[in-house]
């Protein structure tokens, strides 16, 4: 998430936010939080219609992950930080049960439609045999009954 939406969420200014985290850099590794490069930005200006003008950032925004997003919890400490910070982990808690939630369902797909292949490859040798089987009856077709000599009864 971007440093001026967990402002946003926190209820206090992206400088106030960024100015605590400053204050407290030795607590967000780069796995915790990293700036965004100039594309990725202008990228993200272009693609949500992102205002550039007038009032608008001097700076490369920050993105931080979910552990940079736990960590803010620590560094910001007003009671709407606080509430704001546990339905965020809340919310990537129930994403993560959500995708391993899809991969067991993914898995098993996965497994009925290789049961579903093995069964059309045993019909399909199946229906092989039945027309060879059909083929030999045709060509042996008669009139019904018993042969004496040549004679049929």
């Amino acid at each position: 998430m971007l440093d001026s939406d967990l402002a946003e969420l926190y209820g206090v200014e992206t400088r106030v936010l960024n100015q605590a985290i400053k204050r407290n850099i030795v607590r967000f590794p780069d796995s915790f939080m990293f700036q965004l490069l100039e594309e990725e930005w202008n990228a993200l200006i272009s693609q949500f219609v992102i205002s550039n003008g007038r009032g608008g950032r001097r700076k490369l925004p920050y993105a931080f992950t979910e552990h940079g997003i736990l960590m803010l919890s620590s560094v910001l400490n007003s009671t709407q930080a606080i509430q704001m910070s546990i339905r965020i982990i809340e919310m990537f808690v129930l994403l993560r049960e959500m995708v391993l939630l899809h991969k067991d369902v993914s898995v098993l797909v996965e497994q009925v439609e290789n049961r579903l292949m093995k069964q059309d490859q045993k019909i399909e040798v199946l229906f092989t045999y039945l027309n060879k089987f059909m083929d030999k009856v045709d060509g042996s077709k008669g009139k019904i009954g018993f042969k004496v000599g040549h004679k049929e009864v």
